[in-house]
């Protein structure tokens, strides 16, 4: 990311855990933006076994997995003597990422009392509804699927001060949802816009093929 003083103001990249008993615990603001993202879509189509008129039929959005990779560093923090980094580094940062592969542990804590006192089926607790953002464009309803911490420079108690996260998202689509919930409506207009941007890259380019239509 360039750092020439006449270059515009980006926007920030972000992932965001929503859970309405502790909005702040999962908000992930990247402090720099990763310089590549790699994304890989799978199509949604149906079985080899379907007649020749299915051969173009979809069953719904494809797959779409995202990869990226996030530094994180409490060096200008750090200079600035503040608080949090000096006594913590980026521990905060890396467990505001964790919490979202963790069940609440008030939860763990009800379901154990639940099994213990022979309750036949306990319900597992959900992950937090998890938002990518990657500009105004393109906010996706994700599951975090994996992702790997390197940490790469520790102060003197040990405590993480630089770490390079790579991060495996897996975007939710309205298959995922039911009719009702946030992120059906939220990749539903995130598929519209994206048709309305294939209109605009296509109008320009028809005519440069050659072809009628």
């Amino acid at each position: 990311m360039t750092t020439f003083p006449g270059s515009p103001r980006v926007q920030k990249g972000a992932i965001v855990g929503i859970d309405i008993f502790n909005p702040l615990a999962s908000v992930i603001i990247f402090q720099y933006n990763p310089d590549t993202l790699t994304r890989t879509l799978q199509a949604q189509t149906t079985t080899g076994e379907a007649g020749r008129s299915e051969a173009l039929r979809l069953k719904g959005a494809p797959v779409e997995t995202i990869k990226l990779d996030v530094e994180v560093d409490a060096t200008d923090q750090l200079e600035k003597a503040d608080p949090v980094a000096t006594g913590m580094g980026i521990y905060p940062q890396l467990a505001a990422l964790e919490m979202l592969l963790y069940p609440k542990s008030s939860l763990v804590i009800a379901n154990t009392i639940l099994m213990a006192v022979g309750t036949i089926e306990v319900i597992p607790p959900e992950a937090p509804f998890t938002l990518f953002i990657w500009g105004p464009k393109r906010v996706l309803p994700v599951r975090l699927t994996s992702f790997t911490i390197t940490e790469e420079a520790h102060d003197p108690s040990l405590n993480p001060i630089r770490a390079k996260v790579s991060l495996e998202l897996r975007v939710l689509s309205y298959s995922d949802f039911s009719v009702t919930h946030p992120g059906y409506a939220l990749f539903l207009s995130h598929q519209i816009i994206k048709e309305t941007l294939a209109v605009i890259g296509s109008a320009g380019n028809i005519a440069s093929t050659g072809a009628t239509i």
